[in-house]
């Protein structure tokens, strides 16, 4: 129960900031072109709170904390009188209203660039992109990757950590080969490496781009020591806690975390005494080991997570820069989120990506709630990421989004005169259908993952 107030607390937190900087760029760019804003809503339906400022602008917060708006004088639907026709909307010259509608999708670039500046002042904890191990008869032992060695840049972009580079290994989906430079162990020497991905395929909800391709990061080796012991689990059950240390299974000794795995995993729902040790004394447990089906094979689970090892020196490094250079990986980062998305949204249409791995407001929420349980830095870096594919999306040439505006803007730029109503309710139409569409599959989507 706390675990989905914590996602639902995060997700409304993170909804709110993302909506509010939005709308605002649509408020702050009409006011500088002298419209004036009735309205500007975080939120809809019944107002929770509202405070009207001399210009008459009323600022709500409302009950549902699912979006918002900014509503403007506009003939089209409000009475207008002839002192306030200069103020409307709809009056203003087309490269007003272009400015007007751009600015909301625009201001969440730029929130983006100052979210991730912000986190590189804080200073982003990663780990240097090692591998672990390779995986036999993969792509990448094909193209002669080896444990050890540290990937420097992908497809020739600079990779510093594990997040960089799977950001760049989901940009060549649908490719024929990816270029990577890495260096041997204890060496700056750089070697190219052409991995062969025509054949490449891999599912995100069942594993990582990285692991598909065959590469394992090199992680400190799990010890016998459990970190983690869920509640309702078998191991809960049994009185095992954390900080207890294995040492036996019906008397087999166990020297290491992969035996305990091979154990367990082949005795789903057998009992077996377990033998730990718990703070220098020796105590047994009944253990019922429990069962769980994973891809269609029956294994057995105990619900617990060991420690590991201490991670080796030089193998954490802080990300953490002074302001201007702060500013300028903020920008080049929401640049590359900016490219990718669209990558993703025309990888769509040649099918090179399923629409199975469209996300909706279940999995935003779900992330929002897991990166606030990391801390600020975790959550400022996922506010940009939907910031960035917010102002994306509103920018698509769907009537209901600001895209949908901002063509038949154009158009009118071009012909001279505003598209005709009943051509624009016809694009309404159509976009609330597509729009309505795209979000039954994403939220189908996010249903079938949980």
């Amino acid at each position: 129960m706390l675990g989905f107030l914590w996602t639902a607390i995060s997700f409304v937190i993170a909804l709110s900031i993302l909506v509010a900087v939005h709308e605002w760029g649509h408020f702050w760019v009409a006011r500088r072109c002298g419209v004036k804003v009735l309205r500007f809503s975080i939120g809809f339906g019944k107002p929770l709170w509202s405070r009207t400022d001399k210009l008459g602008t009323e600022y709500v917060i409302a009950a549902i904390p699912l979006g918002g708006y900014v509503r403007m004088l506009d003939e089209r639907v409000d009475e207008v009188s002839l002192e306030e026709r200069a103020v409307a909307f709809d009056n203003q010259s087309v490269w007003k209203r272009i400015a007007i509608i751009a600015a909301g999708p625009i201001t969440n670039f730029i929130f983006a660039i100052f979210a991730l500046m912000l986190m590189y002042l804080l200073g982003v904890e990663s780990v240097k992109p090692e591998i672990g191990s390779v995986t036999a008869q993969s792509i990448a032992q094909e193209a002669n990757l080896k444990p050890g060695m540290q990937i420097k840049s992908v497809g020739g972009r600079e990779t510093p950590d594990w997040q960089a580079i799977n950001l760049e290994l989901v940009s060549h989906i649908g490719g024929d080969n990816l270029q990577m430079t890495v260096t041997l162990p204890d060496s700056q020497a750089e070697l190219e490496r052409q991995l062969d991905i025509r054949e490449w395929k891999f599912d995100p909800d069942k594993e990582s781009a990285l692991t598909s391709l065959g590469i394992i990061p090199f992680r400190p080796k799990p010890t016998t020591e459990l970190g983690l012991v869920a509640e309702d689990s078998p191991a809960f059950a049994a009185n095992l806690r954390k900080n207890d240390k294995i040492v036996a299974f019906d008397g087999t000794k166990m020297d290491n975390w992969e035996q305990i795995v091979s154990y367990v995993s082949a005795r789903p729902n057998q009992e077996t005494e377990v033998l730990v040790n718990r703070g220098g004394q020796g105590i047994t447990v009944l253990l019922t080991i429990g069962e769980r089906t994973i891809e269609g094979q029956v294994s057995g689970y105990m619900g617990v997570v060991p420690l590991a090892e201490p991670w080796p020196e030089g193998k954490i490094f802080l990300r953490q820069y002074g302001p201007i250079q702060a500013l300028l990986s903020g920008v080049d980062e929401t640049w590359r989120l900016m490219t990718l998305s669209l990558q993703m949204i025309g990888k769509l249409f040649t099918g090179d990506v399923s629409v199975k791995n469209l996300s909706g407001p279940i999995s935003i929420a779900q992330g929002a709630g897991a990166s606030a349980s990391y801390g600020l830095v975790t959550f400022l870096s996922f506010l940009a990421l939907i910031s960035v594919n917010l102002g994306i999306i509103n920018l698509l040439p769907l009537p209901v989004l600001d895209g949908g505006h901002l063509l038949y803007y154009f158009i009118e730029l071009v012909s001279g005169k505003p598209v005709s109503e009943s051509v624009q309710e016809i694009g309404f139409k159509i976009g609330s259908a597509l729009l309505l569409i795209l979000m039954s599959v994403a939220i189908f989507n996010d249903i079938v993952r949980l």
